[in-house]
């Protein structure tokens, strides 16, 4: 079996090691509002639940070059955001979001996406997705190893809007929310064959 130091690998073997060993990864696509307007959309999938009480989620954003990300900044700045589940049909346009695009501009602009006003936070949501959770920030820890830097982001859960017929006995129906994971490089996986196991007593 190979071994491998990962203080020994460039920050690039690192990430290729993580996020093709820990897969499939749930991508959020989140959206927040700058303190001028801009609805900013981007998706990440560094992204897991936290904690079921509270209610927790967390989102980790990767700095560029030092800088904050827009997704990052707005968070801070307002302390409300909007995730959003991936799925099968919005994978796409949720994909081309992440262009690189100057903070006044809105990758929303960049697809067909609708948007739906939130009830708790200001932060408007996408209705093309099957689950939209409405999130107040919680906590922001910044990680750093020389020169890179990540800021992650702990949001609790403040509303939760689910399509109706995914919806049963208080449970999300994977199958019928057909979720999108994020794999290695440019590879994605739909839900595949599910199966059950009873957890021992």
């Amino acid at each position: 079996m190979l071994s491998l130091q990962p203080n020994a690998l460039t920050k690039r073997e690192n990430y290729h090691l993580l996020s093709t060993t820990i897969v499939p990864r749930p991508i959020a696509f989140v959206t927040s509002l700058s303190d001028s307007g801009v609805l900013n959309g981007a998706p990440f999938s560094f992204f897991n639940v936290v904690s079921a009480e509270p209610p927790l989620i967390s989102i980790s954003i990767g700095r560029k070059n030092g800088v904050k990300k827009d997704t990052a900044r707005n968070i801070l700045d307002n302390e409300e955001f909007v995730v959003h589940v991936t799925d099968e049909t919005n994978v796409i346009g949720v994909n081309r979001t992440a262009a690189n695009l100057p903070p006044d501009e809105s990758e929303i602009s960049l697809v067909d996406f609708n948007r739906v006003e939130s009830t708790v936070v200001k932060v408007p949501g996408i209705a093309e997705s099957p689950v939209r959770i409405e999130c107040k920030l919680e906590k922001h820890l910044v990680f750093q190893e020389g020169e890179t830097m990540t800021d992650f982001i702990i949001g609790r859960v403040v509303h939760y809007h689910i399509k109706e017929d995914m919806y049963v006995d208080g449970k999300v129906n994977p199958s019928e929310m057909k979720p999108v994971g994020r794999l290695g490089g440019a590879e994605y996986s739909k839900i595949g064959e599910v199966f059950e196991l009873q957890r021992p007593k």
